[in-house]
Formats: C-alpha cells, sequence, structure tokens
C-alpha cells in the first residue's frame, strides 16, 4: 500500500489516520482519503453549479469576472502552495478549499445575508452549514447515503464558522466550537488562502469592471509599495501586464509572510500530533504588520467596491428575487418542485425552500423570479 503521509510533519492531518467518515466505506486504495473527497467534490452536483454563481460581479456582466468556481479554485491553488511549504496535507487543503463554498447561495453574499432574514424564525442560514448540508445531506450520488460521505478532517475544514446552537446538533463536528478548540492546521490555512485568493482577485476584478481605478489604489499602502516595484523594474509595462506583476508580488508577499510567521509559530508551539494542534492555540497566522496591511486592504475594498453605488443597484435587486421567491414559497409551497415540498411541518418545509433557493445559480434565480411573477412567462 502507497504512503501518502511519508513526506508530512507530524502535526499535519495524516490521511491513515483520519477520523473516519460518517458510514464506513473500504479504503480507497491508490488514492487517500483525502484524494477521494477531492474527487467526489469536483464530480458534485453543488461543484459545477459554483460557475455560475456570484462572487462580486453577476455572471452575466462579463466573461472574465470571477465566479464561485474560479474563487475555489484559486484558493486551492494558493493553499496546496502553502501546504506544500509547511509539510501540511496538500491534499486535505485542497479538498476543503474546492467545498468551502458549496452551499453559498446565488448573489454572493447579499443572497446570504437575506435568506438568513428570511429564516430567522425557522433557524436562521449559514452558508458554512449549508455547505456542510450540501456534502452531508443534498447530493444524491451514492446508492449506500446520502450526501458525499466525506472525511471527518474535510468536513471539519469545511466548517469555519457555527453558532453554538448548531454546534451542539453537530455532535463530534460541532464539539470544537463548543470548548474553543482549533481545527487542523490544513483548516486554518484554507482559511487564509481564501482570504488571500479574494484580497487579490477582486482588486484586479474591481480594476476590469472599471468600478476602481488605478488612482484610488494608489491609496493602499500595500498595493502602492508593490506597484511601484513593478514600475521600478519595468519602466513603461503596459497597465494589464503591469497590474498582473502588481498582484502576483502581491500574493507572492502575502504566502511568504504566513509561511514564515506560522512556521515560527509551529515552532515554538511544538505540537507534536494533530490533536495537540486542535488544543493549541491558532498556529496559522500572518505578521502583524502583514495584518495590518491586509485589514486595511479589507477596509478599501468594502467602502470602494463592495458598496460601490453600481454593486448596490445589484445588492437591490438580488436581495428583493431572494425575499420574494421565499415568501411565495413559503405562502404556497405548491409553486415548488414536488421534491421539495413538505406536508404539516412549516419547519421543515423553511428548510426545504432555503436548500432550493440556496442551490440555485444567479440566472437560475432571475429565472424563476420571471417564471413565477412576470406575467409574460405563462
Amino acid at each position: 500500500m502507497m504512503d501518502f503521509d511519508a513526506h508530512l510533519a507530524a502535526y499535519a492531518a495524516h490521511s491513515s489516520k483520519s477520523r473516519g467518515r460518517r458510514y464506513p466505506e473500504p479504503a480507497p486504495g491508490s488514492r487517500s482519503e483525502f484524494q477521494r473527497d477531492r474527487d467526489r467534490i469536483i464530480h458534485s452536483t453543488a461543484f459545477r453549479r459554483l460557475e455560475y454563481k456570484t462572487q462580486v460581479f453577476l455572471n452575466h456582466e462579463g466573461d472574465l469576472f470571477r465566479t464561485r468556481l474560479t474563487h475555489s479554485i484559486e484558493v486551492a491553488q494558493i493553499g496546496r502552495t502553502l501546504a506544500r511549504s509547511l509539510r501540511l496535507n496538500e491534499d486535505l487543503v485542497e479538498a476543503t478549499a474546492l467545498a468551502h463554498d458549496l452551499g453559498h447561495t446565488p448573489f454572493g453574499h447579499v443572497g446570504q445575508d437575506v435568506l438568513n432574514e428570511c429564516m430567522k424564525d425557522y433557524g436562521g442560514f449559514e452558508h458554512n452549514l449549508q455547505s456542510l448540508r450540501v456534502v452531508d445531506h443534498l447530493e444524491e450520488h451514492y446508492g449506500a447515503f446520502d450526501g458525499l460521505n466525506l472525511s471527518f478532517e474535510t468536513r471539519e475544514g469545511i466548517l469555519k464558522h457555527c453558532s453554538l446552537n448548531n454546534a451542539r446538533q453537530l455532535g463530534e463536528l460541532g464539539q470544537r466550537f463548543i470548548d474553543k478548540a482549533q481545527p487542523s492546521l490544513e483548516a486554518q490555512l484554507t482559511n487564509l488562502a481564501d482570504e488571500i485568493a479574494y484580497n487579490n482577485h477582486d482588486i484586479d476584478d474591481g480594476l476590469r469592471s472599471g468600478l476602481l481605478t488605478m488612482a484610488q489604489m494608489e491609496e493602499v499602502e500595500l498595493f502602492a509599495r508593490h506597484r511601484h516595484a513593478v514600475e521600478a523594474q519595468y519602466p513603461g509595462l503596459p497597465g494589464r501586464r503591469a497590474l498582473y506583476e502588481t498582484i502576483r508580488l502581491m500574493i507572492t508577499a502575502m504566502t511568504a509572510d504566513l509561511v514564515e510567521t506560522s512556521a515560527a509559530r509551529i515552532l515554538d508551539a511544538a505540537p507534536k500530533s494533530i490533536d495537540d494542534v486542535r488544543a493549541g492555540p491558532p498556529l496559522i497566522r500572518f505578521s502583524d504588520e502583514m495584518r495590518a496591511q491586509t485589514t486595511a486592504l479589507k477596509r478599501f475594498l468594502h467602502a470602494n467596491l463592495y458598496r460601490h453605488f453600481q454593486v448596490n443597484r445589484m445588492r437591490v435587486k438580488a436581495s428583493r428575487v431572494v425575499r420574494e421567491l421565499f415568501d411565495a414559497f413559503m405562502q404556497d409551497p405548491v409553486l415548488l418542485p414536488t421534491d421539495y415540498q413538505v406536508q404539516g411541518d412549516v419547519m421543515k418545509q423553511a428548510r426545504k425552500i432555503a436548500d432550493y433557493i440556496a442551490g440555485m445559480t444567479d440566472r437560475y434565480a432571475i429565472r424563476e423570479h420571471k417564471r413565477i411573477f412576470s406575467l409574460d412567462q405563462f
């Protein structure tokens, strides 16, 4: 049998020591347990839907803007690089990165916020918990079980945040939120790879859209420093190429800082196993200086891109689509496909509606809204 863990540090997540799956299965043979998780995620229906779910801009607004799918791929690429540098399990990081947004609603964060408001009397809506619900229950590929039956470690990494009330209902998986313990280093790392990815690709998309200008970006110290370094090395380099070089340097700086800082923290804490990691403090992090710079960048993007009036127009329309769909389905469940209709249990019916809406792509949600509310759609 192949030893998939031979190159890993003692504190990494070893597939041979996985806590297992909800439904026991034979060993995967030529793949590690986490490689099998990754493959199941890639072949899932929810993963394909990410191609048509908003990151910042609606998918139909431009062919080159990031979607949830391309974002997830970028997170996986950055995560694997970081994992290799720290001798962590690349396959687990990749699986977690590719699955982390499977439960995301259409229309980005606004869809999530509105659906949570709609569900406030029915248990709320958390997109991390929905991602877990997708892989545990909603995917229908196997005869022996619902969901994808992923390993404990991948499911742990998917569930980045969770309310205490929901954590109490998740058994072993939710216990760390109750105990305030840590997940694996791979889960901690994927969380920051996600941040590195969206901080940088949102700059690219914001400039491409024209909602951000280069002059505005020069106000951000982290961007300006690397932009000037590119100008010094490549005088007169055309705009798009200069931007790509700047973003490349920013990603390199962030990843190098994270690896250096995290390696030092791991050395100081000296965990001897993943159990030591879970019992200790967070070990994967940026330096204080880089954390301050990335926080400033996020605040800039929030004020100048995510709350730009043109993005706000999309937010208002998207909010209306999600809210009106939810209200219509709750008032008349017969409008739903038969599989989503529940008789006599309003709580279960609301959750089924949340599942249905969360699973929609942007364009499907728009079409569904037209089918229900437009008099032209008979």
